[in-house]
């Protein structure tokens, strides 16, 4: 039903030209659609190439993957160091992995994509534990252009023991990743103590979905496993 659900709304789709956004061509290229969306994260039936949607303000889709694991009884998270030569927040730490949808992927199928190719980690959709959504909304400027992000994300969590020199980084995205206590994570986020482009409000539904799903994991003897529930 999904399926075929899917494809009767990408047959009714209709892909705006740069022009009919006011821009010209040179300006924005044709590389990558997203679907628009409403406040609620669904999808209108219309899509617009992703340049244009930062540069217009138009709501669309992102998937939010933070990986977690347990040393020592407390709760570590994985953050990114974004790539230096990154148009936005060069050099900042951020979310383990995240990614724009693609016009016509769901959240999940695009959550695991982004992390098998920025770090290199195979999972299940079925692995994911959704957290719950955000409504983003933020104007900046990068390389000299208006930047206008107007996104409906889901936030994910995935437990992995995982140490880091075995992640396998897509050097375009990110310069390199490091675990930390998740309360020192959200300390050093709300007391600015390190350079970072996390969101507070995203950590606390985090927060709650480790809270729901922690005592489920155990890493006796450096193993990582899912107790009995």
């Amino acid at each position: 039903m999904k399926t075929a659900s899917r494809q009767a709304r990408r047959s009714k789709e209709k892909r705006r030209t740069p022009r009919e956004y006011g821009i010209e061509p040179p300006t924005y290229g044709w590389q990558e659609f997203l679907d628009v969306v409403d406040e609620n994260g669904e999808p209108t039936g219309e899509t617009v190439e992703r340049k244009i949607a930062h540069a217009k303000g138009i709501r669309h889709r992102t998937s939010h993957v933070w990986l977690a694991r347990k040393r020592n009884g407390r709760v570590e998270i994985l953050m990114q160091k974004r790539a230096e030569n990154k148009d936005s927040y060069p050099g900042c730490y951020d979310i383990s992995s995240a990614g724009h949808i693609p016009a016509g992927d769901g959240f999940e199928e695009s959550a695991v994509r982004e992390l098998r190719e920025e770090l290199g980690v195979k999972a299940d959709e079925g692995e994911l534990i959704y957290c719950g959504d955000r409504n983003v909304q933020w104007d900046d400027v990068f390389s000299g252009k208006p930047f206008h992000d107007n996104q409906f994300s889901r936030v994910f969590l995935l437990w992995r023991n995982t140490e880091e020199d075995q992640f396998t980084l897509q050097k375009e995205e990110l310069e390199s990743v490091k675990w930390i206590p998740f309360d020192e994570c959200v300390d050093g986020v709300l007391n600015n103590k390190f350079k970072n482009c996390i969101a507070t409000d995203e950590l606390m539904i985090l927060k709650k979905g480790i809270e729901k799903t922690e005592r489920m994991f155990s890493d006796e003897n450096g193993k990582y496993r899912q107790k009995d529930k």
